[in-house]
């Protein structure tokens, strides 16, 4: 049994999409970043590199590599699954927090739980994702921008 934590922080800016757990949100701005930018699963998948003792998501996918300009983090997800699969670990259970004063999560967040659950070959009840605003507080109440926090536990598969 293995357990790892993951953070990951984007700006909110115009003139891009809002992607968070791979569905797409309507909102005016969008989250910068290399990639779709999407805080949700790139916290999720440095919570298990984290397990995994595999550093972060930086190390597996630089963005100074052209490769994953503009890469849905669902084919990065998706990649961290096959090396912690070949690595004999199976998802326990994922616990995930959006942090944002806008938009409201709730409507979208089963639908982040299936492609997460999807994934990563597990059962949607081992994902949890929840939302909370900061009270208008810090850069996430003044809307510029959002964070996720997850963690994981990774169980060894049996052989």
């Amino acid at each position: 049994m293995r357990i790892g934590f993951g953070l990951d922080v984007h700006k909110l800016v115009e003139n891009r999409k809002l992607i968070l757990g791979g569905v797409e949100i309507k909102h005016d701005k969008g989250l910068l970043g290399h990639s779709d930018a999407d805080v949700l699963i790139h916290s999720i998948m440095d919570s298990i590199c984290g397990a995994l003792c595999l550093g972060d998501i930086g190390k597996l996918f630089p963005d100074t590599d052209m490769a994953y300009k503009d890469i849905d983090s669902r084919v990065l997800l998706r990649k961290v699954y096959e090396i912690m699969n070949d690595m004999g670990y199976e998802v326990g259970n994922i616990d995930s927090t959006i942090s944002c004063q806008e938009p409201k999560l709730r409507n979208y967040i089963d639908q982040m739980r299936e492609n997460i659950a999807k994934d990563l070959h597990t059962n949607i009840f081992n994902i949890s994702i929840k939302a909370t605003t900061t009270e208008q507080l810090g850069y996430e109440g003044r809307c510029e921008g959002i964070t996720s926090n997850s963690v994981c536990l990774l169980n060894k598969k049996d052989l």
